[in-house]
């Protein structure tokens, strides 16, 4: 078990060692607060310069959103290692070391166009991300929360994630807009040199552990086969739309090749002696139906990045700026969630089970006013109040899910490692299923929808000397059946969130509560009953 660095003594207050003595105490969080800002802003393509980069390269909307997941996956395969990291450099090896990676990593993607190049590239760049938040919160951890109360710091933390989610992507629409896209890269390029100027300026090498730990012993090959296991899944659920799922060679043997990976990668985590991650965190209280809550919360705020994207730039025909600045909305719901999150965690100390259920009624909320108000006509302030709600509920899920997880593993390590699968379910493989889901979906509704209305369409009923037939059939097509089938798609969210919503109100009922536990599970619940009914039959008969 990794050790846990003590919070300082009553009288000490908080302190942060790194930093040379002549740099004003009262300054010194808030330079890594700075810091912590540059290095979430940064990232490996920005998808907020969405059209201009489509626009000067060769890449489709699925090669950026593969990028997108190559970075995410970096991220997710990196949290195993944070604390060994930690105690193994100093502050300012970790950081700077992350400044390079970003800095590097961005210069090349301004540059290539070659997809395998990039999806290393962007992978890495996700890791040294991860490592450079990291580094900046755990030592502003204490200033945060003195007592390390998680019930504050991942309210808090997730200011700064969400934040830097929203700002990164205008911000890049803004540069891609009045400059070229390649400016957001310099921009984070230029962000990177302040934090080398800043740590080789204000910051001295420190490392928490006086003797430091060694990298001997880490299971490297798991982490290398899971990162290409995720990366795996990615390409599949990311490219299953437009390249007809099954009915293409490549991803069938891509599938096959990924089942034979997750064996694989399941046996050697069961039999190595010092697995990447240990499958001991499976058997804590609560975390499998954690993961699973996570995931259907990510598949239904799936949304954003697939429906949204299609209604506002396929039927409302928003450039990128503007719809980037109708985003920014999901903030001032983001900062309402954290601050639901931290009455209710930390001030009122309530269950949690209520608070899922306002989370899942804000995405219910969030997908009845976009099915009710969705029409090309309408002025964009009419879907802001939906995109704040749906803001309010990524915040209060994320919090609340994270702190859960960390309540349910007690011990350090094993939380890290459970870091590592919740956010394969939080921001990866759930993200990524959805986007493949709610395209598929509807493609589906949109050909079954035009498929109907065209059988109505005969010569008797069209007077074809006076009727603009490309005319109708673009603005039919764009107006009215793509609405109708992102209102179809928006009936399903809402039927799954409403259940989910209604679940969880039920579970805070006590007495409902401690009755669901004494069900048995359903399949045994069904043998039972067939095995009460039989006598029965027989005796009829």
């Amino acid at each position: 078990m990794l050790p846990l660095p003590p919070p300082p003594p009553a009288g000490m207050g908080f302190m942060m060692p790194m930093f040379r003595s002549w740099v004003p105490k009262r300054i010194q969080p808030w330079i890594y607060v700075v810091t912590v800002f540059c290095v979430q802003f940064s990232c490996g393509m920005y998808l907020g310069a969405l059209d201009s980069i489509r626009g000067t390269t060769n890449f489709m909307i699925e090669d950026l959103l593969m990028l997108l997941y190559a970075g995410l996956a970096g991220m997710a395969i990196y949290f195993p290692l944070l604390f060994r990291m930690k105690f193994r450099f100093t502050n300012q090896q970790l950081l700077c070391g992350a400044a390079i990676v970003i800095g590097v990593c961005n210069l090349i993607t301004m540059h290539s166009t070659s997809m395998p190049v990039l999806l290393i590239v962007c992978f890495i760049a996700g890791m040294a991300k991860i490592q450079g938040t990291f580094e900046c919160m755990s030592n502003i951890q204490l200033w945060i929360t003195p007592r390390r109360d998680f019930a504050v710091f991942f309210p808090v933390l997730h200011i700064v994630l969400l934040t830097a989610i929203e700002g990164s992507g205008f911000l890049a629409a803004w540069f891609a807009h009045h400059f070229t896209w390649q400016m957001m890269h310099v921009f984070t390029i230029g962000t990177m040199s302040f934090i080398l100027l800043t740590q080789l300026t204000l910051c001295r090498p420190f490392c928490p552990m006086p003797q430091r730990l060694p990298l001997k012993g880490i299971d490297f090959l798991s982490g290398l086969l899971i990162s290409l296991f995720m990366l795996i899944i990615s390409y599949i659920m990311v490219y299953g739309d437009y390249r007809m799922w099954m009915d293409n060679r490549n991803l069938r043997l891509l599938l096959g090749v990924s089942f034979l990976l997750a064996a694989l990668i399941m046996h050697r985590l069961a039999n190595v002696s010092n697995p990447y991650v240990s499958l001991k965190i499976f058997t804590y209280r609560n975390v499998i139906p954690i993961l699973i809550i996570t995931a259907i919360g990510e598949l239904l705020l799936g949304c954003e990045h697939t429906l949204e994207e299609i209604w506002y730039e396929e039927v409302v025909g928003l450039e990128e700026l503007t719809k980037e600045r109708q985003f920014q909305w999901a903030l001032p719901g983001v900062y309402i969630g954290v601050i639901i999150d931290l009455l209710w965690l930390k001030v009122m100390k309530w269950k949690v089970w209520k608070l899922l259920g306002i989370g899942f009624g804000c995405i219910l909320c969030y997908a009845l006013l976009m099915y009710f108000t969705l029409d090309v006509n309408a002025p964009l302030q009419q879907w802001q109040f939906a995109i704040a709600l749906r803001g309010c509920a990524y915040a209060i899920l994320a919090a609340t899910l994270m702190w859960s997880l960390d309540e349910s593993i007690p011990d350090l390590e094993q939380f890290f490692m459970g870091l590592f699968v919740f956010n394969i379910f939080h921001m990866y493989l759930a993200g990524a299923a959805g986007y493949g889901i709610y395209t598929t979906i509807f493609s589906h509704f949109l050909n079954d929808d035009i498929a109907r209305y065209g059988s109505q369409l005969t010569m008797t009923q069209l007077d074809m000397a006076h009727f603009d037939m490309g005319g109708f059939m673009g603005s039919y097509y764009l107006h009215s059946m793509m609405s109708v089938a992102l209102k179809q798609v928006y009936g399903l969210v809402i039927w799954v969130s409403g259940t989910m919503t209604l679940l969880f109100f039920l579970l805070d009922i006590p007495a409902v509560r401690t009755n669901a536990r004494k069900l048995p599970y359903w399949p045994v619940y069904g043998i039972v009953m067939l095995s009460r009914l039989r006598p029965l039959f027989f005796k009829r008969r």
